[in-house]
């Protein structure tokens, strides 16, 4: 039975059979049993690598943080999640130049965790909000009116619907002027639109071009 490890875009933790491309951390969430007893212990909510300096490490082991698992960036950034300034540094420093461009000020850690915490979650529930879809960059996540649970990437002109393994299919990006639910949160979207491209799961690419 697969354990509960797995982030969709909406930021949930949900259990299925599905891999995923890259790992995250919110902390120690699960109880002796491998049970989630809350879905947020920190404010620092990372993407790292799967593989780092040969760490080797047993999912949900007693008192140890976590491991999540997100078909790929973008659905890490959506869930509100930023790199890892260890793992990934030189995603972090992007991560931080883009900041800098979006916003006008070279930020720190905790200034981004801080922002973020604030734009993914009110609550305990998922932030969201409205805007038209031909405004929304590459790499953003968003709901249709219609079509509630399920997440479309804005990707190269047209969009793509998510699933726990992979991109089901790619749709023409249609009227622009339509409003849509945006999931991605809205410093992360100011970041993409000022440059920073997350990693995709290949299935996001057509097959005679490279991921």
């Amino acid at each position: 039975m697969p354990l509960q490890n797995r982030v969709s875009p909406y930021g949930e933790i949900v259990a299925v059979p599905e891999r995923g491309t890259m790992l995250g951390n919110r902390g120690i969430l699960h109880d002796e049993h491998q049970h989630l007893v809350r879905t947020s212990q920190v404010r620092r909510w990372l993407t790292c690598v799967l593989e780092f300096k040969g760490i080797r490490r047993t999912v949900m082991s007693p008192h140890r943080y976590t491991e999540l698992f997100f078909l790929d960036e973008a659905t890490a950034l959506s869930a509100g999640h930023r790199p890892c300034c260890e793992c990934r540094r030189e995603d972090y420093r992007r991560f931080q130049v883009c900041w800098q461009q979006a916003f006008g000020v070279r930020p720190g850690a905790d200034e981004m965790d801080s922002r973020l915490q604030q734009d993914r979650r009110l609550r305990g529930r998922k932030v969201t909000y409205q805007d038209r879809l031909a405004d929304l960059p590459d790499g953003t996540f968003f709901e249709r009116a219609g079509q509630p649970g399920q997440a479309w990437l804005r990707h190269d002109g047209g969009a793509l619907l998510w699933s726990p393994g992979g991109y089901l299919r790619r749709e023409p990006p249609g009227d622009g002027t339509v409003t849509v639910t945006v999931l991605t949160p809205r410093a992360t979207v100011a970041l993409l639109r000022a440059g920073y491209q997350p990693l995709l799961h290949h299935s996001a690419y057509p097959v005679d071009q490279p991921a």
